[in-house]
């Protein structure tokens, strides 16, 4: 496994498109969390100038909602873009530069470079979720100090649930990313589909005229952003009635999970029959 992963480091240590769009994940994620309360508390402003009785403002950062609130955040599809077009681009490089023919040649089995890609991707979901974790943390602990007592175990529901959002989604990117081979192809397909089809498919299935169903909680990349669906804002169920979620649900997990290891063992089947 250190072999493997060494192998991968040496690709990427020099490459400097993964390291920048590294960092612009780690900015738009920091800035978006960040900003998050003041832009909520913003259009509270908006709707407070039409209202009689005007709504409170909130605060998210706080323990133990500090937890859930960063997760939700963090979880967005439009912030969780990011890794897995770096994803993508990792994947196709090995097929336009042909190094996963001269990797195979060179003795590393086809299992083996399968193997090596899914550890970058579980290598860079643990270093993600720590960075988020370590975030929510000090922001919750500059807000509202250790007075909590429980704050640290509220909150490890939901960063194992980032956790397998970030790794699920990755897992698609890799998966679009092998089936298609080529990077621009890839990039705009996973991004029309991710951020513009599945939220149309979504919003027809939610819409009052389809008949009553759940289908569209079994929508690949819904699956993943849902396992932190709400912002844990009371004032969403005081005023509009809005259940919030209390924890991560196992059963959700299971989802993008299951569509993951489908994923995974077609990329395995194709590279097993198919030339590379």
């Amino acid at each position: 496994m250190i072999k493997l992963l060494k192998i991968e480091f040496k690709k990427i240590r020099t490459y400097k498109v993964f390291w920048i769009l590294t960092g612009l994940y780690f900015v738009f994620l920091a800035a978006g969390i960040l900003l998050a309360e003041f832009m909520i508390n913003n259009m509270v402003n908006g709707v407070n100038r039409r209202m009689p009785i005007p709504f409170p403002h909130v605060a998210i950062y706080y323990f133990p909602d500090v937890w859930q609130n960063v997760a939700f955040f963090a979880s967005i599809r439009y912030v969780l873009i990011f890794p897995a077009i770096i994803m993508i681009i990792l994947i196709t490089n090995e097929f336009t530069f042909k190094t996963i023919r001269q990797n195979v040649i060179n003795g590393m089995s086809k299992t083996e470079f399968l193997a090596s890609k899914l550890l970058i991707i579980l290598l860079m979901a643990v270093i993600m979720s720590i960075v988020l974790a370590a975030g929510a943390f000090f922001i919750g602990l500059s807000h509202s100090g250790l007075s909590e007592v429980n704050f640290f175990s509220q909150g490890i529901p939901f960063m194992v649930g980032f956790f397998i959002s970030l790794l699920c989604y990755m897992v698609y990117a890799f998966f679009c990313g092998f089936i298609l081979r080529n990077t621009g192809l890839s990039i705009a397909i996973f991004t029309l589909y991710s951020l513009i089809i599945e939220p149309v498919i979504y919003f027809i299935f939610r819409a009052p005229f389809m008949f009553k169903n759940t289908i569209y909680t079994y929508l690949p990349v819904n699956s993943v952003i849902r396992l932190t669906e709400y912002p844990a804002i009371p004032m969403l169920k005081k005023i509009m009635g809005v259940n919030l979620q209390e924890h991560v649900s196992l059963t959700a997990c299971l989802i993008p999970i299951a569509y993951s290891a489908v994923m995974i063992v077609t990329v395995f089947l194709i590279m097993k029959r198919k030339d590379l």
